[in-house]
């Protein structure tokens, strides 16, 4: 990738809070400019778009105060939305996690929110809804739909993404617990598991459990703690990553439903003290990733490209990484990796959450100092 300079004199307007002068990257299929939409936000977890222009962005440690909203503009309102649930855990990696829209957000009003909900010594991964008033300044009408039914007291790995799929259901990321990994091996419990709910928070009829075995919400497990979830434009399938250890880092496809995919009885990495986890990469009934790395990346946010503004990425999948600090852009034949290009080393940021824009820019946010949320754009 080669990067040049754009004087500042030579740039159309953008938004408030843009750079003032701004890089081109020259990549293998597309040249774009970054731009900065707002900063000076408590590590910008997730975006959530708005069919207004809005964006509704989580501060994974703003607890109650954490749900923020950046107006059509681009300026970051000074007052977070109010009537967040006051049982947000703020620690480490436990906080404020997803705030997606409904897809019919417009006429409904409904946001989902993902959080670790408790206290310290005992908490858990929760999802809520509720409805945002029309002057984006409060939640009302609160509700749980679900809460996951094992309690931790570690601050590591509690998944928290959701996605909501072309056929209307709803998808939670649930992690391991950090110290509780083996639960993620017993699909009664949601530890280490892949949810899947309709809209209200009750269990579609087809899920893989909803007649014994697991617990219904369950739509896979064996996971330790995906942190990007989408769904592929072109063959529906729904797609995750997730953290591994020291090491695996992983992409998965879910073609089907109660699938194991294997942690911690097969891993492709080792633990932080370097000791041995398990000698096996794979078992016989145990699902193998399409994708993995060995060093990790420290995979975070994950979303294809549908967009109009770059042509040439069509139904790449762009996933933000933490320890490496880059984006990566993935080429995809069907449900298979045939490529990939790493963007925008030179930042030096920790990529938290990668999204695709109605506008079809696509946006980051970095869990810096200074988080910010940063947009990628065509250079003309």
């Amino acid at each position: 990738m080669i990067r040049t300079t754009l004087a500042a004199s030579l740039l159309v307007s953008v938004s408030a809070g843009a750079l003032a002068a701004q890089d081109i990257y020259e990549t293998e299929q597309a040249n774009f400019r970054v731009e900065t939409v707002a900063e000076g936000l408590n590590i910008p977890w997730s975006i959530g778009f708005l069919p207004g222009g809005e964006m509704v962005v989580t501060e994974r440690d703003g607890g109650s105060n954490g749900l923020r909203i950046i107006d059509a503009d681009g300026n970051l309102r000074d007052e977070p939305v109010a009537g967040m649930p006051d049982d947000v855990v703020v620690n480490r990696q436990g906080g404020l996690f997803d705030a997606i829209p409904h897809p019919d957000f417009a006429n409904n009003r409904l946001l989902y929110i993902s959080y670790a909900q408790g206290s310290r010594q005992a908490h858990r991964t929760a999802l809520i809804r509720a409805e945002l008033s029309d002057d984006l300044s409060r939640l009302e009408n609160v509700e749980e739909l679900f809460a996951v039914n094992f309690d931790i007291a570690t601050n590591r790995h509690h998944g928290g993404k959701i996605l909501f799929d072309r056929d209307g259901f709803l998808w939670l990321s649930l992690g391991d617990g950090g110290n509780h990994y083996d639960e993620a091996q017993t699909p009664e419990n949601h530890i280490g598991t892949l949810i899947r709910l309709n809209d209200d928070g009750s269990v579609p009829a087809d899920n893989p459990f909803v007649n014994g075995g697991g617990a219904q919400e369950v739509w896979s497990y064996g996971h330790r703690n995906i942190q990007g979830l989408d769904q592929h434009p072109l063959t529906g399938t729904i797609w995750s990553h997730e953290h591994g250890p020291r090491g695996g880092d992983e992409i998965n496809v879910h073609l089907t439903s109660g699938l194991n995919y294997g942690w911690p009885e097969i891993t492709y990495g080792i633990e932080y003290d370097g000791s041995i986890i398990t000698e096996e990469r794979e078992r016989e009934g145990l699902e193998q990733p399409i994708w993995y790395w060995t060093p990790s990346i420290a995979a975070s946010g994950m979303t294809f490209y549908t967009g109009d503004a770059f042509p040439h990425w069509q139904n790449d999948v762009f996933i933000g990484a933490l320890a490496g600090m880059h984006v990566v852009r993935m080429e995809t034949d069907g449900d298979r990796v045939i490529g990939r290009e790493r963007l925008l080393e030179d930042l030096e940021e920790r990529i938290r959450d990668v999204r695709t824009g109605p506008d079809g820019f696509i946006y980051i946010t970095t869990d810096s100092d200074e988080g910010r949320v940063l947009r990628l754009v065509p250079a003309e």
